[in-house]
Order: structure tokens, then C-alpha cells, then sequence
């Protein structure tokens, strides 16, 4: 909903891609993709830089240009920082990269597609094409939750595709996000004979989708990312032992090679080459995120990379106001 009336408004154009990058998914999903593309009042977004978000699980890029009640969605949001003279001009895509399984993480992955080359190599081109923006050193990443996680796995795997990424309440410290579930994820598959399969077909076909069993479909999307086998229904194995929910240490030790926090020492090279990178979460985020973010604060520091940390008075749920602060912080570096 609308700030104010008198706020020029920008555009938004639907585009659609034909991807290749997803042809052939495990997961069946449309590989037929659409992405809003926002422009500001009075540009046609030739010469502007490129911001790309990316949604946190369950959602959408076109969820995010959705109506929304009591609160503005972000076309609304740009609308008004731009009209404020806080952010200047800029192209920002919203990509769908829904999937059967809720969502993902924005990488490749054997087990849910490569989303990473169809962001990278397909989506962004596309969208430059369009609207003559962005290019070398003029591109942006950013997202919250998931889309936190793959800001920052952008920022580090394609550093040359992205010159700057915030990463807002983004999962990482995987010890204390992920490994905290397991036990309700056990409890959930018992209703199903221990079965993944027959939970998920449970899930797809349920009349009602129910908000619990969205979660413990969450942590089954983590797998089929983190540590996939395409020899298993959904390719969703789990890091714990069916009945005593004891670690099973090489199947664990999958998933954290793809925590940020131990990824940033390998990437460092080309964190230090970004152009601004963001890093924030919410002091009493109920996902345990601000420790990880507090983690990743620190391993920065000593690896030299310059970036900037911010906590705030908040949780992990309704937060989008903090674009407010950290999208003209990107834009700006961008110039």
C-alpha cells in the first residue's frame, strides 16, 4: 500500500525466460521463468546500475511486487526512496525461483537445479539486455533468510558477476540455524513411517497446507541443497540417524562446507574484491541468525575484508524496512 499518492511511481515489466540452466531439474520445476523488472520514475534504466532480489523461502521475486495491505511493497518502497533523494537511480529485478519444494538457496544443486547459472548467466543478461543497465562492476545482490544466504554464496562463488551484496538475516552458523531441527523434522516423518517420500507426497497433496509442516519442509530443502543423493526419492538424505537423531559426521560435514562462515576463508579473495558488501540481522532474530552474523562479523574482520555490520532491535519476520537503510549503501558504491 502506498506511502502517498503524490509519490511518482516507477515501471514494472514482466519478462520471461526460457531456461536452460533448468531444463532436466530433479524436481520437475517449469523452467519457464518470470522476473519484474522495477525502473524509476522518469528513466527507461539505460545506464543505471542492476540490484537483483532474491526472496526468502516460500516466496517469490513476484511476491515482492505484489500488493501488500498496511505496508509497501518494494516497488513502492523504491518509489519513495528515490522520490526521498535517498537512493539513487537504479534497475532492481525480482526473479520467481519458486520451488515444489518451497524454494532454494540459489546455487546449484544436483538435488533442486542449477539456480545459480540461471540467475547468473541467463536471468541477469536477460534483464541488461532489456533495460541497457548494469554490466561489469555496476551489479548488486541482496536478499533476506534464504535470499541472505544466496547474497552472500553469490558474493563469494561470482564475485566476477556481482560487485556488490547485503545480506539481510541470511542463514549462516549452520550449528545453531539447522542442527536445532533435526529432532521436529524426526517427530514430522514418524506421522509418515519415517518415509521422506510419503511426507512429501502428504505435503503436495494436502487440502490445507500447514505452517509446521512448511518448516520441516524447509529443512528437507536444505538437504536435497546441502548434501543431495539422486539415488533417494526428493534426493533428501538427512545428517542424523533416523531414531536416535545422532550426527552422522560425513553427511554433516556436506552441509557446513556450504555455511558462509566456513566458506568466507576460502573465498576471501573475492569478498575483498567487492565494491561494498552489507552484513546484518536482527538482535533477537528466532532463528539463532544473529549469532552467525555476529560469527561472520568477526571472521571479516580478521580476513580484512571491509564491509559493514549492523544489528537491529528486531526478529527475523516482517523486516523488509531495512531496505531502507542498506539499498542506497549498495547503489551508492555501484555509482
Amino acid at each position: 500500500m502506498r506511502r502517498s499518492h503524490d509519490i511518482p511511481a516507477g515501471t514494472v515489466q514482466r519478462l520471461t525466460i526460457h531456461s536452460r540452466a533448468l531444463k532436466g531439474n530433479p524436481l520437475g520445476d517449469a523452467t519457464l521463468r518470470a522476473v519484474d523488472v522495477w525502473t524509476p520514475h522518469g528513466h527507461d534504466g539505460r545506464g543505471l546500475p542492476l540490484l537483483v532480489d532474491l526472496v526468502g523461502y516460500t516466496g517469490s521475486g513476484l511476491s515482492h511486487t505484489n500488493w501488500k495491505n498496511f505496508e509497501e511493497n518494494v516497488p513502492e518502497r523504491l518509489d519513495r526512496l528515490t522520490a526521498e533523494g535517498r537512493l539513487r537511480p537504479c534497475v532492481v529485478a525480482f526473479p520467481d525461483c519458486f520451488t515444489r519444494m518451497g524454494g532454494n538457496q540459489y546455487v546449484n544443486s544436483a538435488g533442486i537445479g542449477r539456480w545459480m547459472d540461471f540467475i547468473c548467466d541467463e536471468m541477469v543478461p536477460a534483464v541488461e539486455a532489456h533495460a541497457g543497465c548494469g554490466g561489469t562492476g555496476r551489479r548488486g545482490v541482496f536478499g533476506k533468510s534464504s535470499g541472505g544466504y544466496g547474497a552472500i554464496a553469490h558474493a563469494m562463488l561470482k564475485a566476477d558477476v556481482w560487485a556488490a551484496a547485503a545480506c539481510l538475516s541470511g542463514d549462516m552458523g549452520f550449528d545453531w540455524c539447522f542442527l536445532p531441527e533435526f529432532p521436529s523434522v524426526l517427530r514430522a516423518l514418524s506421522k509418515h513411517d519415517m518415509s521422506i517420500d510419503r511426507f512429501m507426497k502428504a505435503f503436495l497433496s494436502a487440502r490445507k497446507v500447514d505452517g509446521k509442516d512448511t518448516h520441516i519442509l524447509m529443512m528437507l530443502c536444505m538437504a536435497a541443497t546441502y548434501d543431495p543423493d539422486l539415488s533417494v526419492p526428493w534426493s533428501v538424505r538427512l545428517p542424523v540417524t533416523l531414531d536416535t537423531c545422532e550426527i552422522i559426521p560425513e553427511r554433516w560435514a556436506n552441509w557446513m562446507a556450504w555455511d558462509p562462515l566456513e566458506m568466507a576463508p576460502r573465498h576471501a579473495d573475492a569478498l575483498k574484491s567487492l565494491k561494498a558488501l552489507w552484513i546484518e540481522c536482527g538482535d533477537r532474530d528466532q532463528y539463532n541468525l544473529v549469532y552467525g552474523a555476529r560469527r561472520m562479523h568477526a571472521i571479516l574482520g580478521r580476513l580484512g575484508v571491509p564491509h559493514r555490520y549492523e544489528e537491529f532491535p528486531d526478529d527475523h519476520s516482517g523486516i523488509d524496512y531495512r531496505m531502507d537503510e542498506c539499498l542506497p549503501f549498495l547503489v551508492d558504491a555501484l555509482g
